[in-house]
């Protein structure tokens, strides 16, 4: 069964959803950030089917995420890398890992991968930071408010918010 679309949703994260698309989706945008870039290194790492991989690349290539490069001529071979518009999305798989880490889901062994920080060595979290101060915002702080883009339906949405 194929879901609703989000099309005229007024909504950053619908909007970034539906430029993604789904789960696998999100694997091999983390194996591009990582740097794999070659079609049978993508379906090894997520042990997704050929099919899927194909319809993906094509999804993500379409809602400009990644781009395809030819990197050989004859056979005709292609590698997959991230646009800028990719590489915004490397905040996602961030987010995504912590969250995975702080639930503990990839078992008793701990946290598969970890981030530091190349100049340094030292760990890498995200964090909520203030735009004008640069200071971290702790999430019982945010405060969700319409922007210039707000519908009906947001202004709803955050009616619960002050009630």
């Amino acid at each position: 069964m194929k879901s609703k679309g989000f099309e005229g949703m007024a909504c950053s994260i619908a909007g970034v959803l539906a430029a993604i698309g789904d789960r696998w989706a999100v694997l091999i945008l983390r194996d591009l950030s990582f740097g794999l870039s070659k079609y049978e290194d993508l379906r090894r790492s997520t042990g997704v089917t050929n099919a899927t991989l194909s319809d993906r690349l094509k999804h993500l290539e379409e809602n400009a995420l990644i781009e395809r490069r030819r990197y050989q001529v004859n056979p005709e071979r292609y590698e997959y890398v991230l646009t800028r518009k990719g590489r915004d999305t490397i905040l996602l798989t961030q987010a995504l890992v912590q969250v995975g880490d702080k639930w503990g889901v990839s078992g008793r062994a701990g946290p598969p991968l970890k981030f530091t920080n190349r100049k340094t060595g030292g760990a890498v979290k995200l964090a909520m930071v203030d735009q004008d101060t640069g200071e971290t915002v702790q999430l019982n702080d945010l405060q969700p408010q319409p922007g210039p883009g707000a519908d009906d339906l947001v202004r709803w949405r955050l009616t619960y918010l002050r009630s």
